[in-house]
Order: structure tokens, then C-alpha cells, then sequence
């Protein structure tokens, strides 16, 4: 079993994100904005949060509506879970690798919070890996650690995913990042009509300014308002299906009593980009 590696992070602690990762497409569109947000985002992680592993839930994979699903593969794949691309978009590749004592930690810690995990062997979906290839390029700025995917309940219950969170926090402590890997506004049906018009449509503004006022609210208020937010006249406009706001919730979650920051947000058309960080990072060395 491979040995993890030494997290120097000065804090002691892992910070948490919510990345806002889009499609397939995004990995090619180096002029968009949300491109070079992600990459800092990623430079920040690997130069000043140095995690050991990371644990990372996106809006594409779902288990059972009482139960989470876990990857506990050493070596994974990538899953090319997406039609309709060019044929080259099926030739990408993520290199990256698994890690069976980073998802124990993850099962144990679930289990004694009485959340019930299915062990499974499978690859990274786009959710993550076309994302992570943009915020860690393999051959400018390679993670290098361990990739646990885990995946969400197959349900819209805000608190059931809050409530993973919450039972992953001491991770934190042991060097190990948690990531969730959404949308703050994911409407696909409306994505072709914001195009033809070039507008961005006015549940984007309201609704990414809502996510941000529960996200970045005192952490003994964050839960409730962030179970709110599914009851907005908006809500189902900004997410038809709320599978790409989900991973906030178990970031949200995981942030305990750190307060959440908005690092960035785009909304445009029928999407919101927005990026968010809980807990500190440690200032980057100056050179001597």
C-alpha cells in the first residue's frame, strides 16, 4: 500500500472547496474566463495547500437514495461519460491513481456517523476529471496525490449531503482536501436559447447571489440557509435537476466552523461558475 505523501501546508488544516466545473468543451476554451479561474485555483492547491489525497464529490455520479457509493481502486481510469464530441475528446487523458487507505478513512468516518457506503472499483467521471485536467494540467501543474471520488445520494435531500460533510471534517486534519465539483446554476435546457440571445438569463444573477449569501453566511446559520435555497420561487430554474448544486452541500458540510469565501463567480446564460474556499490557505513563501 503506497505510503501518502507529507502535507507542509503551514495551517495544519486543509481549506475545503466548490469548484464550479462545466463540460466537456470547458477543457478546450483557454479564453474563458472560468479557464484561467480554475487553473489559479489549482496553482493555489498544489503550490500552498500541498493536500496529501483528495476527496472529491461531483454532480455525476449518484449511489442509492440511502446510500453513497465509494471508489476504492488503486488504479482508476477515466470515464468518457459524455456523447456527441469530437472523436479527440475520447483520447483525453487524466493520468492519476486511487488510493484504498485514503476511501477506508472515508468509509470508517461515514460509518460512525451511520451513513451507509458501498465499496466499488471505477474510473473518475467528467464531473471531476474534466475539470482536474484543467486546474491540475498534467504536464504544467500535476496533482500528484491520490483522487478518492465518492459519490452523492441519489435523492435532493439539502441536509442528507450537508450531513456527509459534516462526517468527512476530521479529514481535514489528516492533510486530505475535500473538493465538490458542480454548478452554482445548471440549467442545460435553457443553455441553447442564452446562447442564440447571448443573454444571461436573470435566475443566474439571482440565484448565484443567493447561493452566495448562504454559502458565505456565520456557519451556525450556513445549514439552514443553504437548505433554503431549494425552496426559492428560482430554484428550479437555476437547476431543472439539482444534481450540480449538490457538492456544495457536502462542502458546505465539511467547512465546520470555517467561514466560506467567494473566490470568483461568472454567471453567464443559463450557468454560474462560481468558485468558493472555506478555511485558510497559507500565504506562499517569498524567496529569499
Amino acid at each position: 500500500m503506497p505510503t501518502l505523501p507529507v502535507n507542509d501546508n503551514l495551517s495544519g488544516r486543509t481549506p475545503v472547496y466548490f469548484l464550479g466545473i462545466g463540460g466537456p468543451n470547458s477543457m478546450e476554451n483557454t479564453g474563458h474566463p472560468a479557464y484561467a479561474q480554475l487553473a489559479a485555483v489549482g496553482r493555489e492547491i498544489t503550490t500552498r495547500v500541498k493536500p496529501k489525497a483528495v476527496v472529491v464529490f461531483s454532480a455525476h455520479w449518484q449511489g442509492g437514495p440511502k446510500t453513497i457509493k465509494i471508489n476504492v481502486a488503486e488504479q482508476t481510469d477515466i470515464i468518457y461519460d459524455f456523447y456527441g464530441f469530437p472523436p479527440h475528446y475520447y483520447e483525453k487523458e487524466f493520468p492519476n491513481k486511487g488510493s484504498s487507505e485514503v476511501a477506508e478513512k472515508v468509509i470508517e468516518k461515514l460509518a460512525s456517523a451511520g451513513i451507509e457506503v458501498e465499496r466499488v472499483n471505477r474510473g473518475l467521471d467528467h464531473g471531476v476529471w474534466a475539470g482536474f485536467i484543467v486546474a491540475f494540467d498534467p504536464n504544467k501543474n500535476p496533482l500528484d496525490v491520490p483522487i478518492v471520488q465518492v459519490s452523492l445520494y441519489d435523492n435532493e435531500d439539502a441536509d442528507q449531503h450537508y450531513r456527509i460533510g459534516k462526517a468527512l471534517e476530521g479529514l481535514r486534519d489528516e492533510g486530505i482536501l475535500i473538493v465538490g465539483a458542480g454548478m452554482a446554476v445548471h440549467n442545460t435546457r435553457d443553455f441553447r436559447k442564452s446562447l442564440a440571445t447571448g443573454e444571461t438569463l436573470p435566475y443566474a444573477f439571482s440565484f448565484d447571489e443567493a447561493v452566495k449569501e448562504a454559502v458565505t453566511a456565520k456557519p451556525e446559520e450556513r445549514q439552514a440557509k443553504m437548505a433554503a435555497l431549494l425552496q426559492r420561487s428560482d430554484a428550479r430554474m437555476a437547476h431543472p435537476t439539482v444534481e450540480h448544486l449538490l457538492p456544495i452541500y457536502v462542502s458546505t458540510g465539511a467547512a465546520g466552523l470555517d467561514l466560506g469565501e467567494q473566490l470568483w463567480t461568472l454567471p453567464e446564460g443559463s450557468l454560474s461558475w462560481a468558485q468558493y474556499r472555506f478555511g485558510e490557505v497559507a500565504e506562499a513563501l517569498c524567496p529569499t
